[in-house]
């Protein structure tokens, strides 16, 4: 809030400690503003929670319950953190997809590293968990888990369910019948056009674009 000093129109002499005053009130002002406006601006390589950007989305958190092929729960609680420019980029799909009637549902975001190590004690076999000597886009912030479901909240049939490890999970698959593979093409088509590239092996797995190249990440968030 701006300070002014103001002089009465009787004043007939100069009166040097209006100066005074004037001046140390400059200066706090001139103070003021560089504490006050400053912003701190969220980079897009900082880790966010998706809820925090929409409340567009449906979560089904697998990895935080015992509903997963491990049949352990690895999460201490269920959010999605994702880094900023992922959020953006699945925000826009999303956006597409609503228009259509449907929503992204989300499995799994951003794995911890020490997550994925946790998956790895549990099953070492590179088939279903990424080493995580290696690490995975999941552990860079820039993998997801997803699906679509309609206006009533029910999953379109995408021909398995998540963590299906078949061939019929791969995208190269077409023994399914004429909804499936358009439900499939459907998701891919608008998530390459969102900035994602897909998975060939599963129909749930999105990387963002260039993703690999962010660094492994053992980020944490806080359960409450």
């Amino acid at each position: 809030m701006a300070i002014t000093i103001l002089f009465s129109c009787k004043t007939t002499h100069y009166d040097k400690s209006n100066e005074t005053a004037s001046t140390t009130l400059q200066n706090r002002e001139t103070k003021k503003p560089q504490v006050n406006n400053k912003k701190m601006e969220v980079q897009d390589t900082s880790f966010v929670n998706l809820k925090e950007y929409s409340n567009d989305f449906v979560y089904d958190m697998k990895y935080a319950t015992e509903d997963n092929f491990l049949k352990a729960k690895v999460y201490d609680c269920a959010e999605c953190f994702l880094r900023l420019k992922t959020v953006k980029a699945l925000i826009k799909a999303n956006s597409k997809f609503m228009k259509l009637g449907y929503k992204i549902k989300i499995y799994d975001c951003y794995r911890p590293l020490d997550v994925q190590k946790k998956m790895w004690t549990i099953v070492s076999d590179p088939n279903y968990v990424a080493n995580p000597s290696n690490g995975s886009i999941h552990n860079r912030g820039g993998a997801l888990d997803i699906t679509l479901v309609d206006n009533n909240g029910k999953e379109l049939d995408m021909g398995t369910p998540f963590d299906f490890f078949g061939p019929e999970a791969s995208h190269d698959y077409y023994n399914f019948s004429k909804e499936i593979i358009e439900n499939r093409a459907l998701f891919k088509k608008i998530m390459i056009s969102s900035k994602f590239e897909s998975f060939d092996s599963e129909w749930w797995h999105y990387n963002l674009k260039n993703a690999k190249l962010d660094p492994i990440s053992n980020f944490k968030w806080r359960c409450e």
